[in-house]
């Protein structure tokens, strides 16, 4: 459950979630991110882990054992394989993100903020995103140290880390938090956050919660699946994968609770963008008593998050190259944290600015820059809610009733409400929102 749990919370609930939130109007969008994680969200992850554990195998092929069970098309695959590109792209500027906080450990750490203005604030993340060489430098760390520990194996690598790394990110969240409430505009933050206004949500912006719900639980990327293929038959999908949920939720509102007060209380501004814990919290770190140590703090937890979910979203790609090439785990590991290195560097030139990896297309309305902006858009906004629809298909609909219920082991009432969200309320919300999305219906 903790490795579950580590691979869901990370960069999703403390980069991501923070300023997909402040760009969509807050409250709204958070209320409507709550919706998709409980109706949504939460039934794909029990249906991945139900598909992981009777197939236990690596996503694709997991999905092609259970629809073969069933009695139905191996083309089912599809769904697993989809999955498992998908949280290979979103990884793959992951890491580049992690290795941002990386950096700025060590920038926090120096003092490099201390008394610093906005505008030498803003050049330092300017100089960082305009170097090539140093956003290399923190990437291959990154990657270097996420193959060492999952060449290690699940056990000895994946749950070992996470057993401390996890715990350890949560009390180092929550006593930011706590310490950013005391000294920066909690209540006004409060009120941003839970005080839901729709005339600032979009049709894009509930797209966007959707997809981010996806994003910050680790669905339809693979994650999930082949977590699902190590769990134990004694092991409940049912209380794990709540669990799961609400400690990802949790986390998300926390590090919003951690973030907000001090954008507010120090006159900040909430919808910046990917750059918010970058460029407008280091302003208030410059400003605050113990400022140097609280970013410091903050940044290294940051990257033990990022850290986490690193380690179980590159655990799928690697259990793939292992069963398709028949080779050992090292040589699994090395060969994929190796491409995802080559992959990461279309996103470290997308920020670096080189002109092959500059843009001008829109996606769904949303204007592209980069590559960068492709992948996320893609993966956030297409790929992920195409591939939990596919699950949810393949569980719901494909998978015989006799296998589920046994994987799931749960009260008939209970089974039923999740097959019910499975088969009708989560496609249906994908299809329509979908369709909104591309302008064939208007609500």
């Amino acid at each position: 459950m903790l490795a579950s749990a580590a691979a869901a919370v990370g960069l999703g609930n403390i980069w991501k979630f923070p300023y997909v939130m402040g760009e969509n109007g807050g409250g709204a969008f958070v209320l409507v991110y709550l919706l998709c994680i409980a109706f949504i969200g939460l039934p794909i992850m029990m249906a991945e882990v139900v598909i992981g554990r009777r197939g236990r195998h690596s996503p694709g092929y997991a999905a092609k054992s259970v629809a073969q069970e069933s009695g139905k098309s191996s083309a089912w695959q599809l769904a697993g394989w989809l999955g498992m590109l998908t949280g290979y792209l979103v990884l793959s500027f992951y890491a580049v993100i992690a290795g941002w906080g990386a950096a700025y450990v060590a920038k926090a750490a120096q003092g490099v903020f201390t008394g610093a203005d906005a505008e030498q604030i803003g050049n330092t993340f300017g100089q960082l995103l305009s170097s090539p060489l140093e956003l290399t430098a923190w990437h291959t760390l990154i990657i270097v140290a996420t193959i060492l520990v999952v060449g290690k194996g699940v056990n000895k690598g994946l749950e070992r880390a996470v057993r401390f790394l996890l715990p350890a990110m949560i009390a180092l969240l929550l006593g930011i938090a706590v310490y950013s409430g005391a000294i920066g505009d909690f209540w006004q933050a409060f009120h941003f956050m839970f005080d839901p206004d729709f005339s600032k949500l979009s049709v894009n912006g509930v797209m966007i919660a959707l997809g981010h719900s996806f994003f910050t639980l680790g669905l339809a990327s693979g994650v999930v699946i082949m977590y699902g293929a190590y769990l134990p038959k004694e092991t409940s999908i049912v209380q794990t994968s709540i669990w799961i949920a609400v400690l990802d939720t949790f986390v998300a509102l926390l590090a919003g609770l951690a973030i907000f007060p001090l954008v507010f209380g120090f006159g900040l501004t909430p919808s910046e963008g990917p750059g918010l814990i970058f460029t407008t919290l280091p302003i208030a770190f410059s400003e605050m008593t113990g400022g140097a140590l609280v970013g410091t703090l903050f940044f290294l937890m940051l990257v033990i998050a990022a850290f986490t979910s690193a380690i179980a979203m590159i655990e799928s790609s690697v259990a793939f190259v292992s069963e398709k090439f028949k080779v050992g785990r090292w040589p699994a590991t090395i060969i994929s944290g190796t491409v995802l290195w080559g992959l990461g560097q279309l996103t470290v030139h997308s920020f670096a600015g080189a002109s092959w990896t500059q843009l001008d297309m829109s996606f769904f309305g949303k204007p592209l820059a980069s590559i960068f902006d492709l992948i996320d858009a893609l993966t956030s906004s297409l790929l992920l809610p195409l591939g939990g629809l596919l699950l949810a298909l393949l569980a719901g609909w494909v998978m015989q009733r006799q296998y589920s219920e046994d994987e799931l082991d749960s009260t008939r009432g209970l089974y039923d409400v999740w097959l019910l969200c499975l088969k009708y309320v989560a496609p249906i919300a994908i299809i329509i929102i979908f369709l909104q999305l591309i302008g064939v219906i208007q609500l």
